[in-house]
C-alpha cells in the first residue's frame, strides 16, 4: 500500500534486446531526414582591367558603336586615338590601335578590312558661288574653276577643264576650307570633312559623278582578339546573344 501522500513511479520503458521484434500494433520510430547542405558557388574572379584602342580617321563618327561598346563592355575601357589618313596604315601595323575606322584603299593582306559605307562626294565653294544655284552638280560644272587639292584629299578626283591654282596647294583640307572661304576656289572632299569644316562663308553641294570615299573598320589579322571581335560584332549590328 502506498504511503499518505506518496505518488508512484513511472515504470522506465525497456529498450527491446537486440533482435527482439516488436508488438503488432507499436509505432515505427522514424529517424530525421538530414536536410541537403546548399553548396555556395564561388565567385568568379574579376576581369583584370584593360583597354581597347580604337584608330579614327577625321570625318568618322562611331558614336553608337561606342555608346553599344560601353554598355556591353563596361570593364573594357575604350580609347580612341585620332589619326591622320596618312598615318592611318602605320598606326594599325605598329599596334598603336586595336583597331581603326580608315579611309580606302588600304592595301595590305595582314590587315583584316570590313568595308562599312561609301561617303557622298561634294563641292566645297564660296557661299556666293554660281554653283550654289543648283542642288547638285557634275564634274563638268567645275570646268574652269581653281581646284584646291590639299595634302590630305582622299577622293583624287580628276575635273576635266579645272585650273591649277597660282600657288602652293594647303597640307590640310581645313586651310583650304579657309581659302574657299576668302573667295578662291573649289575643294572636293566626303560630306563628313565637308560637315567637320563648316562655316557661314562656304556652301557643300553633292558631286554625282566624283569618286567617293569608303569609310573601313581594319585591324591585324595576327591580332584578333575577344576584344576586337566584340567591336566588330557591334559594327556589323550584331545583338549582346547573337552568334557570330
Amino acid at each position: 500500500m502506498a504511503g499518505n501522500g506518496g505518488s508512484r513511479r513511472r515504470p522506465t520503458p525497456r529498450r527491446p534486446a537486440p533482435g527482439a521484434k516488436k508488438a503488432p500494433g507499436a509505432k515505427k520510430t522514424v529517424a530525421a531526414k538530414k536536410r541537403p547542405t546548399a553548396s555556395r558557388a564561388v565567385p568568379a574572379p574579376d576581369e583584370a582591367p584593360r583597354t581597347f584602342t580604337l584608330g579614327l580617321v577625321p570625318g568618322t563618327t562611331p558614336g553608337k558603336w561606342i555608346s553599344a561598346w560601353r554598355e556591353r563592355m563596361p570593364r573594357v575601357e575604350l580609347a580612341l586615338l585620332p589619326l591622320a589618313v596618312a598615318d592611318q596604315h602605320d598606326a594599325l601595323r605598329e599596334r598603336r590601335v586595336d583597331a581603326a575606322l580608315v579611309r580606302l584603299p588600304l592595301d595590305d593582306d595582314d590587315l583584316h578590312i570590313v568595308r562599312l559605307y561609301d561617303e557622298v562626294p561634294v563641292a566645297i565653294v564660296p557661299a556666293d558661288s554660281h554653283l550654289t544655284a543648283t542642288d547638285e552638280l557634275e564634274l563638268a560644272d567645275l570646268a574652269g574653276e581653281i581646284i584646291i587639292v590639299p595634302g590630305d584629299d582622299v577622293l583624287s578626283a580628276t575635273v576635266p577643264g579645272a585650273v591649277s591654282p597660282a600657288f602652293a596647294p594647303p597640307a590640310a583640307i581645313q586651310d583650304a576650307v579657309e581659302t574657299v572661304a576668302a573667295g578662291i576656289g573649289v575643294v572636293l572632299a566626303p560630306m563628313s570633312l565637308a560637315r567637320l569644316h563648316a562655316r557661314k562663308d562656304v556652301a557643300a553641294r553633292p558631286v554625282r559623278d566624283a569618286p567617293v570615299s569608303t569609310v573601313a573598320l581594319a585591324w591585324p589579322r595576327e591580332a584578333t582578339t575577344a576584344d576586337v571581335d566584340a567591336f566588330v560584332g557591334i559594327v556589323r549590328g550584331r545583338t549582346a546573344n547573337s552568334s557570330r
